[in-house]
């Protein structure tokens, strides 16, 4: 391996391209670097896949040990070209020699000649990464186009170069190759008639013929071997790419690697979803000097879950909805919706970058490969706690229609370079898409109220995380059945006709309704609770505990103090609303409070009025269509912050503020309301 170092390629009589217009090829990406890094490559890792398995994707930053490092600055360092040609040397020269590999296995590897003049026109991967520039896709359906993504790796190189590690199959077996690449600007050595231009690309490799080759077989592994690098098994097939010397900006290493995580789950989370095999399309690792970094799980992660859930309707033959374009007529894709409560949340630098903010209000746009394009900004509801998230995957008969609209980081699709047809289908889509936005987020006017017709929101904007806005939540809301007569002012106390019925208790208590208490059927045929109060509903015994298997909806549960001992209200037992109701989180869920008093004093019991208005119709649904969304009790509050998650609630009257708290149903008026009725004394 004597004749291993590098060379520099002078300028040809006829001409080639300098290193600054290959550097250049990318343009100025809206997005950062590192993001481009991880799309592009993560790209190529999918468009070599294998059919037999998934694609290991794997990122690595690393100090080059002591006992590793004198190999680099040997055998790297042999011939280089001067600092002010290539920094390369300043930084085999520091004190510590940093990398990071983006690696993949699972995958075909570079394979085909490593000739550029070899007449091969298929499966050249070899000679497409490393010699050719702006070669077209030979994958179907893949999510390269230009060929022009592999400059990012010189980008974040502040060395300007890389070592390209790959496995491939031959027609003997398996190869393992190696070669040093280095791009960065061109320049002229010598002077006079003697000087000599040169492109500024530059390779490292088996220089004795007359193009410098890789190390190949054994060669190529005792030198990856000694460099430190990481071995392929013996039937593994794939590519690492060493970036020497990275650039991280403002980053730290360990914030990096972080973000490169974080990068990752934004733009490749539709490859973490498992296929009908039950496994993942692709698996994603990263490294901080050997210590894992975490991934995070997209389906568990806010806000990317709502994506997932969207991507799943998308799928789904009853959730999602066909998108097309009617002259001419084309199925352009699928589209699938998702919208919840959300509490608003900073994104992270990772979301940030890709337009994500506080409130998800976007669609992520994708070709058949299911590679994220962008995140296509929607209008933004009016309600602050109210998030939706879109899925769009164009058709495959679409998908080369979408990839001539990219620019080469593949990152939005752009109508207006396109001509004909292909420039309607495109432009259509975002037409079909606002169309089905606008109609997620449509306003719903009014909604009656007691004695009167008030504005959605019941106070304007002034009450923002209230206003039905786009959703109709929250907003209007009416509080049961009002006695008629004149609308009631906020001063007033509100009166809820409570049916007339016998209350039957067996003995006096001190504690607040247990939902496990046995129930009993006294003389009268009324089922009775052991804890002073009855349960006059209807029907088959049951348990008054809302029961929720959402993480932290019980650890409240249970924390309010026990009742006083009964006491005959010495009034009708009636309901004063303090203020307007609103929004607000418990145990990181969005719920809609309703603060209160019981002016009456005595014993009493408690319980939620729940029902809906469906947009458009204005029809009060105390038991809405089947797969409706309805409102949910959450639980009662007292003024000390206390909690209590049964519905039917024993409490003293008096002047202390109580709080019910609902869970709304989007796409509905969530009315809200409490029921109150004497809890008698025993006899």
């Amino acid at each position: 391996m004597n004749d291993v170092a590098w060379y520099s390629q002078p300028f040809p009589p006829d001409g080639a391209s300098a290193a600054e217009g290959i550097r250049n090829q990318l343009g100025r990406p809206e997005l950062d670097l590192l993001t481009v890094l991880v799309r592009e490559s993560a790209q190529n890792s999918w468009d070599a896949r294998l059919s037999d398995r998934a694609v290991d994707y794997r990122i690595d930053y690393q100090t080059i040990s002591a006992a590793h490092a004198p190999v680099w600055r040997e055998e790297l360092l042999r011939e280089a070209p001067r600092t002010e040609h290539l920094p390369l040397r300043a930084s085999l020269s520091a004190p510590t020699i940093d990398i990071l590999t983006i690696s993949d296995r699972g995958t075909s590897g570079l394979g085909g000649p490593t000739r550029a003049d070899s007449a091969v026109t298929q499966d050249h991967d070899f000679v497409s990464f490393v010699r050719n520039i702006g070669e077209p896709r030979d994958t179907a359906l893949g999510g390269g186009t230009f060929g022009f993504g592999k400059g990012i790796f010189y980008l974040i190189a502040k060395s300007g170069a890389v070592l390209v590690h790959t496995r491939c199959r031959v027609d003997e077996g398996f190869e393992t190759r190696l070669i040093g690449c280095a791009l960065w600007q061109s320049h002229v050595k010598g002077k006079g008639d003697k000087a000599t231009r040169y492109t500024g690309r530059h390779w490292w490799g088996n220089n004795e013929g007359d193009v410098v080759e890789p190390l190949t077989g054994p060669d190529a592994e005792v030198m990856a071997h000694r460099l430190g690098l990481r071995a392929f098994e013996a039937d593994e097939t794939g590519t690492s790419i060493v970036v020497i010397d990275p650039e991280f900006g403002d980053r730290t290493p360990h914030e990096a690697t972080s973000y490169l995580a974080d990068t990752i789950l934004w733009n490749l989370w539709p490859k973490m979803l498992p296929t009908a095999n039950g496994r993942p399309p692709m698996s994603f690792s990263v490294r901080h000097q050997g210590s894992a970094v975490v991934v995070p799980d997209p389906r568990t992660t806010q806000p990317i879950d709502m994506f997932v859930e969207a991507y799943e309707n998308m799928c789904s033959s009853d959730k999602g909805h066909v998108l097309e374009s009617y002259k001419p007529k084309r199925v352009l894709g699928r589209l699938g919706l998702e919208k919840r409560l959300v509490l608003p949340s900073e994104p992270t630098a990772a979301a940030s970058g890709m337009g994500i903010e506080k409130a998800v209000h976007h669609v992520c746009l994708m070709r058949t490969a299911e590679l994220v394009v962008t995140y296509h900004q929607g209008p933004k509801p009016s309600a602050e706690y109210m998030s939706y998230a879109g899925v769009f995957r164009a058709t495959e008969d679409m998908d080369a229609t979408f990839a001539a609209s990219e620019p080469p980081t593949h990152d939005a699709w752009a109508w207006q370079s396109l001509e004909g047809h292909n420039k309607t289908f495109v432009k259509v889509t975002f037409t079909r898409l606002k169309e089905k936005l606008d109609a997620l987020v449509a306003i719903n006017d009014k909604v009656k109220s007691p004695g009167a017709e008030v504005p959605l929101g019941a106070a304007s904007r002034e009450f923002s995380s209230l206003v039905t806005g786009s959703w109709g939540i929250g907003g209007g809301l009416r509080f049961g059945k009002a006695k008629p007569g004149p609308v009631q002012t906020e001063d007033e106390d509100a009166e809820w006709d409570v049916e007339e019925h016998e209350t039957f208790v067996s003995t006096p208590s001190t504690q607040v309704a247990d939902p496990a208490a046995d129930v009993s059927v006294g003389d009268d045929g009324h089922q009775h609770r052991e804890h002073g109060v009855s349960d006059d509903r209807t029907g088959p015994p049951h348990d008054t505990t809302v029961h929720d298997e959402r993480p932290g909806w019980q650890s409240l549960a249970g924390t309010l103090p026990a009742a006083p001992p009964p006491q005959a209200p010495a009034a009708r037992p009636k309901v004063h609303y303090v203020a307007e109701p609103y929004y607000d989180d418990r145990d990181g869920q969005v719920v809609l409070v309703q603060e209160f008093r019981l002016p009456v004093r005595g014993t009493q019991q408690l319980s939620p009025q729940l029902s809906i208005l469906l947009p458009g119709n204005g029809v009060r649904e105390t038991d809405p269509p089947i797969g409706a969304a309805r409102p949910e009790f959450f639980g009662w509050e007292n003024e000390n912050g206390l909690f209590d998650r049964t519905s039917s609630l024993v409490v003293s009257g008096g002047p202390d503020i109580w709080r019910l708290l609902v869970v709304p149903a989007p796409d509905t008026v969530t009315e809200i309301g409490v029921a109150v009725k004497r809890a008698e004394v025993a006899r």
